[in-house]
Parts: C-alpha cells; sequence; structure tokens
C-alpha cells in the first residue's frame, strides 16, 4: 500500500481527495493538513511515499514548501490546484504529477497507476533466459566468452571462480550456483562442476569418494554426498 499525506488548507476540498484515494484501494492516508508548515512536520515524521499537496496556501505555498524539502529524501509530490497555469509550473519544480480541483476520479486514477508502476517491485525475470549462451571470463589481461559446452570444469577457490575449458583456463564473476542453474555443468563437490559430456572416467576411491577425469585430463574430486547422483545419473550401480 502507498502511504500518502494530503495537505490542503481548503477543508472540503481535502476531505473529497481523501475519500476518492480511500476508495481506491490502492493509497493509505497516513495524515492530513491544512498548512504547509504542519505539513513539512508530518513528511518528516511518517516518511510518506506520496504527497498530494495544494497549490494555492496561505503563508506557504505549495511550490515554496517543495522548495523546502531535502531533494535527496523528498516523497513523491502530485500537486492539487484548480488553476490550469500553475500546472507547467508543477512540472518546473518536479513534481510527480498534477491534479485540477475538482479531481475527477478517472484523472485521480491515472496518477495511482503511475505511482503504482513507480512503488511495485520490478520484475526482471522475463528477461533472464533460462540458460546462458556465454559465460563471460578474464584470463590474460582479455575479456572471454566462452560456450558452455567449450567448458569441462568449474570450480571455485580464494581468489574466486575459474572455468577451465578445453583450450584455457580463466576466471568469471558468475558464482557456481549460477553456472550450475543456467548451463549443462553438475555438481560433484561443493566447489566443483563438470560438464557430464567432457568425463572420461570416474575412479572410485576409498570412504565413498571418487575423482573424475576428463577428456583433456583434468582432474576433479567427487564427494561422498554427489558421488550416487553421479552414479545414478549413467545408470551404474
Amino acid at each position: 500500500m502507498i502511504k500518502a499525506i494530503v495537505i490542503d488548507d481548503e477543508l472540503y476540498a481535502r476531505e473529497e481527495l481523501i475519500d476518492l484515494l480511500l476508495d481506491s484501494g490502492e493509497i493509505d492516508v497516513i495524515d492530513s493538513c491544512n498548512n504547509a508548515i504542519e505539513g513539512l512536520k508530518k513528511i518528516n515524521t511518517l516518511k510518506p511515499d506520496v504527497i498530494f499537496l495544494d497549490i494555492q496556501m496561505p503563508q506557504i505555498t505549495g511550490i515554496e514548501m517543495l522548495s523546502m524539502l531535502d531533494p535527496d529524501t523528498m516523497p513523491k509530490v502530485v500537486f492539487v490546484t484548480a488553476y490550469d497555469e500553475y500546472a507547467l509550473k508543477a512540472f518546473e519544480d518536479n513534481a510527480f504529477d498534477y491534479l485540477l480541483k475538482p479531481v475527477e476520479t478517472c484523472r485521480l486514477d491515472k496518477t495511482i497507476k503511475r505511482l503504482k508502476r513507480e512503488y511495485e517491485a520490478k520484475d526482471y525475470s522475463p528477461l533472464i533466459a533460462d540458460m546462458l549462451e556465454l559465460i563471460p571470463c578474464s584470463g590474460h589481461n582479455r575479456i572471454l566468452l566462452l560456450r558452455p559446452e567449450d567448458i569441462e570444469v568449474a570450480y571455485s577457490d580464494l581468489s574466486g571462480v575459474h572455468i577451465l575449458s578445453t583450450e584455457t583456463k580463466a576466471s568469471t564473476q558468475l558464482t557456481l550456483k549460477i553456472l550450475e542453474e543456467k548451463t549443462p555443468l553438475i555438481r560433484c563437490h561443493r566447489q566443483y562442476l563438470v560438464h557430464p559430456q567432457a568425463i572420461r572416467e570416474i575412479k572410485l576411491l576409498d570412504n565413498g569418494l571418487a575423482e573424475i577425469t576428463t577428456q583433456y585430463g583434468h582432474q576433479v574430486p567427487v564427494s561422498r554426498r554427489y558421488l550416487k547422483e553421479l552414479k545414478d545419473r549413467f545408470g551404474l550401480s
């Protein structure tokens, strides 16, 4: 719910706007004020997401009040005015939006929809590919883009995550978890991933451990935790 404060010296206009905001079901009006001085105190105390601010008020106008707010922490500002000539001035002073009095429900709905877009958590998941086509790596003063099918092993140590491909060794900013989820690499050890098609040999050791040798001769440890999964994958008893 978007938290709002309504600041307007006209009681009827203030109450009517509050009713409209509450009826929308999207705005929580946490307080209201009839002048800018009180409004400043409420803003600093209650930290609203948005203020609905009348422009024409005695002593301090809404535009003057706007200049008194800290631009780094100020809420969104929606000016409410009966005068068309103030609309452009509102935007010049970095207001989020403006409403003309008497406030029409359809116009208020548009403002609320804009506010919702601002405050709703953005979901970028539709833009994120399920699988990575290229793995960005660095090595020997260059940036490498490796295809997952060319990677035999990925492992982590204190210095970061490293890639062993069919031709080179490089480092990547991607985590093992991301590589496990978004490439064909499978987990064989807490600190190691291996491409299943790169496995040439699985050597069984004592204590339920094992060691993989890849097609290009890389040695990869297999922990007890992942050995059974590895055997099951290849139909081994």
